[in-house]
């Protein structure tokens, strides 16, 4: 599909979010170093992002659900690019852990408004592969953005890796005022009527698919590192490399997703590709010694698991009428959920002993348990489809009890005929 400026705009709004989600993970022990903590310390800003996503997600949307979508998406991005400035600067742990928590809070709503503008900007039946435009960016992000701030924050501070973010917000600022079209306020003004989202039995599905489902690349990435220079034999310096080489598959799994929900279905493809990532991930456990395959599953597991971003919103936005910027927000501060349960869980087999290779029968057991919600889902859905069209079926044969008792008065009703 061509490529519009206003999809440009989200995807620099991705590339922004992408770098400084991910970056904190390869920064870790420079600002140990810095600031005086040990790395488990470091490590909870990291959770402290996620913290920030899950919270402001739905939060900000409820708030901000009446405006024009340009404008919500300018103010997100706005105080995303602040807080960025706030990390960038924090003089101390305790500011940086602030600061960390407030850098989450527009990500997740950022993503979902930007997906509901993503898909209305498409063409019909390109929803997904512009949704997959501005996710596009998170995948760049770990291809070029991650690797290059990690290089600087080993050779220069681990600050101006931050700088760049805000530098990225501020481009993405400028892209949304004169790139992003006006657009009207869709999303409904009564926080009561997006709330409903939470009511309905298919939502929680699809959350409990992302939150579960989504964990499998958490239990994987989270360890990496270890798992290719401790059991694949690379050197700690060729790291860089092999997380470009995941990024790529992210990059290209991510465009490949966007038309597969197009092709079959956002819940088709989402199956889909969660049973994929379970074999891909028992496949890792398996060849995790033998240098090659590792970079090739590699690459794949990159791409399996980024080609959902795309099935996975439009899901949300079908699913949500009338609080589609809500849903869509939600998936993010689902998949954030997703990330601090994989890191956690594919943690504990290796506190056990069981090697660095083990946290992929985690993963595998994540994705698969997101497998089975994608097919509970499916199944409601069919059922409920079932049951709108069943009462039609029968009414040439038997009219609705209410019909009944209205034609039972009516007839009550009638004068007796005059003898």
């Amino acid at each position: 599909m061509q490529l519009k400026k206003s999809l440009l705009a989200l995807l620099f709004g991705g590339l922004g979010i992408g770098i400084t989600e991910f970056v904190m993970m390869g920064l870790l022990e420079e600002i140990a170093l810095d600031l005086a903590i040990d790395i488990p310390t470091a490590g909870h800003l990291i959770a402290a992002y996620a913290v920030g996503v899950v919270i402001g997600a739905p939060l900000l949307v409820v708030i901000a659900g009446k405006y024009p979508p340009k404008r919500i998406l300018i103010g997100l991005m706005l105080l995303f690019t602040i807080f960025n400035a706030f990390t960038a600067f924090a003089p101390s742990y305790g500011s940086l852990l602030i600061s960390r928590v407030l850098a989450g809070l527009p990500h997740g709503a950022f993503f979902g408004v930007g997906s509901v503008v993503a898909s209305r900007l498409a063409r019909p039946g390109k929803e997904a592969q512009a949704i997959s435009i501005m996710f596009a960016g998170l995948t760049i992000a770990n291809l070029i953005g991650v690797p290059l701030g990690t290089y600087i924050g080993h050779h220069f501070m681990w600050r101006y890796s931050f700088a760049i973010v805000v530098l990225v917000g501020i481009i993405t600022l400028l892209a949304l005022k004169f790139w992003m079209p006006d657009m009207p306020a869709k999303q409904a003004a009564s926080v009561k009527t997006q709330l409903r989202f939470f009511k309905r039995r298919d939502a929680w599905l699809i959350v409990g698919m992302i939150a579960i489902g989504t964990g499998g690349l958490f239990s994987w990435y989270s360890y990496i590192s270890p798992l290719m220079t401790k059991v694949a034999g690379f050197s700690e310096a060729s790291m860089t490399y092999i997380l470009m080489l995941a990024g790529l598959g992210m990059f290209f799994g991510n465009l490949l997703g966007g038309r597969l929900a197009d092709l079959v279905s956002p819940a088709k493809a989402s199956i889909m590709l969660l049973i994929a990532m379970v074999v891909a991930l028992i496949i890792q456990h398996y060849v995790a010694i033998y240098p090659v395959p590792t970079l090739v599953m590699t690459f794949i597991l990159g791409g399996t698991s980024f080609a959902l971003g795309a099935p996975i919103q439009m899901l949300m936005i079908n699913t949500a009428k009338g609080s589609e910027m809500l849903a869509a927000s939600v998936s993010q501060a689902s998949f954030n959920i997703g990330n601090a349960l994989g890191a956690f869980l594919g943690g504990l087999p290796i506190a056990m002993g069981y090697g660095y290779a083990s946290p992929e029968w985690v993963g595998a057991a994540m994705a698969g348990g997101g497998a089975l919600f994608a097919l509970a889902f499916i199944l409601y859905q069919k059922r409920n489809t079932r049951l709108a069209v069943e009462p039609h079926a029968t009414e040439a044969t038997a009219p609705p009890f209410e019909q009944q008792v209205t034609d039972i008065m009516a007839a009550a009703e009638e004068p007796e005929p005059v003898c």
